[in-house]
């Protein structure tokens, strides 16, 4: 429950959740349901104007039209801004304006804006370890994008004599992978959902490190942070360690071990077809996007969760076999008969004790 002083004694908080029908949108939103917050969602094809299902109160409206997010944050103390084009398309013509009117609504309702952060607003004068004051020098157009995107969020936290301000808690992690994340390079490269798993592909080179974060942990430490928002600096920036594949191969390997444990036969390793993204990419936007994204592919980049840890404790964390297996069971990879993945002890026994955990502490 928040702790928002704000909150009259015995009321429940109110959160409008944008993007609610995708990955970290909608965990976030389950969440805070769970946790005892009143969830507005909303969505632009809602046969009525407003539905009550799935424990959230949804609302007929688009993202891109001011009017509906202001009437659907009335009375919200948080707004997640978790609305992406999806596909990678139209990112300059629909990013910008939704995010103004996210600032919009959270200056008029006093409402605190939380985004999911992306690695897309560094280059790789801020590689290999990034933390969250590093300079943004993006080498992308929709890295510029989200660098203009949290510029015009830093913005709406200072005073001004003519505006309102508002709070912003960004929180930033590596690849997503989860249950419900079926827009993920786990789901969309390395397995195919819906089908056992004979073969991954492995987008990276053997050597390169790379990062992932279990979609269920992030919305867990997105939710502990807005809880304590009133504690925060207005403008506050999170990083999170999540799962470090040290040297790119450790990932496949355990949806490996989580196959061979449900009884089917350790999968192929393959290497990612970049060769194909390469030469259909001027036909088909999101292949042409998720080329111009492979550099992250290519050399290790991994962020330091040291302010988590000074707010929180500890950063919230899923054994990587665990996940992994949640993961495969959420999209359809493994037989119907697989272990509740639920409960806290659902894979634990396919975990070896060398399976990489989250890092205490990174390197400076």
């Amino acid at each position: 429950m928040s702790n928002n002083p704000n909150n009259p004694i015995g009321s429940r908080p109110k959160v409008l959740v944008l993007g609610a029908t995708g990955g970290i949108g909608g965990e976030v939103a389950r969440q805070l349901r769970d946790r005892g917050w009143e969830v507005v969602a909303m969505h632009r094809n809602l046969a009525q104007a407003r539905e009550q299902r799935d424990g959230f109160t949804w609302v007929r409206g688009d993202a891109m039209i001011r009017a509906d997010v202001m009437g659907a944050s009335t009375g919200c103390q948080v707004i997640v801004h978790a609305v992406n084009p999806p596909g990678y398309r139209r990112w300059s013509e629909l990013v910008l304006p939704m995010i103004d009117n996210t600032i919009a609504a959270a200056r008029a309702h006093g409402a605190t804006v939380v985004l999911p952060g992306t690695v897309y607003n560094y280059g790789p004068d801020a590689f290999p370890v990034l933390h969250e004051d590093a300079l943004q020098h993006p080498r992308t157009r929709k890295g510029a994008l989200r660098v203009e995107l949290e510029r015009r969020l830093q913005q709406a936290t200072v005073p001004h004599p003519l505006e309102e301000t508002c709070r912003v808690i960004i929180v930033r992690a590596g690849d997503f992978f989860g249950p419900q994340a079926g827009n993920s390079w786990f789901a969309q490269g390395l397995v195919q959902p819906g089908r056992p798993v004979t073969k991954v592909k492995q987008p990276g080179a053997p050597g390169i490190g790379h990062q992932w974060s279990y979609l269920p942990d992030v919305a867990r430490a997105m939710v502990l942070l807005l809880e304590r928002r009133a504690e925060l600096p207005v403008l506050a920036r999170f990083h999170l360690a999540g799962h470090w594949d040290a040297d790119g191969t450790q990932m496949a390997a355990a949806i490996g071990r989580v196959v061979v444990a449900r009884g089917g036969q350790a999968p192929r390793v393959q290497a990612f077809p970049w060769w194909l993204v390469t030469l259909v990419s001027p036909f088909v936007t999101t292949l042409r996007e998720m080329r111009e994204m492979r550099y992250l592919w290519q050399q290790p980049v991994r962020m330091a969760n040291d302010r988590l840890r000074a707010v929180l404790g500890e950063e919230p964390h899923t054994p990587l076999d665990e996940a992994v297996q949640a993961t495969l069971q959420g999209l359809g990879c493994l037989p119907s008969s697989a272990v509740n993945t639920k409960s806290p002890h659902a894979a634990r026994a396919t975990t070896p004790p060398e399976t990489p955990q989250s890092p205490a502490r990174l390197p400076a």
